[in-house]
C-alpha cells in the first residue's frame, strides 16, 4: 500500500529534494507541496496524505499552528515535524500540537523514508539528539511522586492496571513486541491494549500517550 506524503516547507530546494527522495522509493509518493501552514492545511484537506512533512519555520502560519489545526480536523493525516533546529521548545510544543514524530532536516534519505513508514504505520519518532533534550524538558514537570498503580487507573481515564502499565512502557519507548517481551504476553495482545488506552484516553497515537504519561507525572525520566 503506498503511502502518500504532503511536503510542507517555505524552501524550494528542500520541498524539491525531499520530493525526489520519496518518489525513489516504492512504497512512497509525494502527491502535493505547500509553501506555509495555511496551504497546508488546505493541501491536506483537499488531497488527503497519510503522512505530512511539516517545517517548523514557515511564514503565514507556522508548522506547529498548522499541525494544531491539521489534528484538530480529526483527519487521517499524521505529522512529522521537520526542522534544523533541535531545540527543546520546538520538539515538546510540535508533540503538544499533535505531531506523530520529530526528525532533523540533516536526516538521510534512508532515515527520511523510514520516519515516513514509522509514523504512517502509527508509531512515535523521534530523532536521537532531540530524543535527550525531551527527557531533559520532560523532567521539569516531574515534581510530584509517581501514583500507584490503583491510584493511576482511577484517576486517568478508568485504565486497568495492565493497561497504566502498558501506558508507562510506551512512554519509555518501547515497541509493541518489547512490550510483549517485558510483560511475557502474546504482541496481539499488547496491540489490543495499546488501542484500548487511546480511546479510553481520547489520544490519537502511541506519540500523544508518551506526551499523556509524563505530563500526568505517571512515568518519570531516568
Amino acid at each position: 500500500m503506498t503511502i502518500r506524503v504532503l511536503i510542507a516547507d517555505d524552501q524550494m530546494m528542500v520541498r524539491e529534494g525531499f520530493s525526489v527522495l520519496l518518489n525513489a522509493m516504492p512504497d512512497i509518493e509525494v502527491v502535493g507541496e505547500a509553501v506555509n501552514g495555511r496551504e497546508a492545511i488546505e493541501r491536506v484537506r483537499d488531497l488527503a496524505p497519510d503522512v505530512v512533512l511539516m517545517d517548523i519555520r514557515m511564514p503565514e502560519l507556522n508548522g506547529i499552528e498548522a499541525t494544531r489545526e491539521i489534528i484538530a480536523s480529526e483527519g487521517e493525516a499524521k505529522v512529522l515535524v521537520l526542522t534544523t533546529f533541535d531545540l527543546d521548545e520546538y520538539v515538546y510544543q510540535a508533540l503538544r500540537a499533535g505531531a506523530s514524530g520529530f526528525l532533523l532536516k540533516d536526516a538521510s534519505a534512508r532515515q527520511l523514508a523510514d520516519g515516513v513508514r514509522v509514523v504512517a504505520s502509527g508509531e512515535a519518532l523521534l530523532a536521537p539528539t532531540v530524543t535527550r533534550r525531551l527527557i531533559t524538558e520532560f523532567s521539569k514537570l516531574a515534581q510530584a511522586p509517581r501514583l500507584s498503580a490503583a491510584a493511576q487507573a482511577q484517576q486517568y481515564g478508568e485504565l486497568t492496571e495492565r493497561e497504566t502499565e502498558v501506558l508507562v512502557l510506551i512512554a519509555q519507548g518501547l515497541s509493541n513486541a518489547e512490550i510483549a517481551s517485558r510483560l511475557v504476553v502474546a504482541e496481539s495482545t499488547i496491540k489490543t491494549h495499546v488501542s484500548r488506552v487511546l480511546v479510553k484516553l481520547g489520544l490519537r497515537d502511541r506519540t500523544q500517550a508518551a506526551v499523556f504519561a509524563y505530563e500526568a507525572r505517571l512515568v518519570t525520566p531516568g
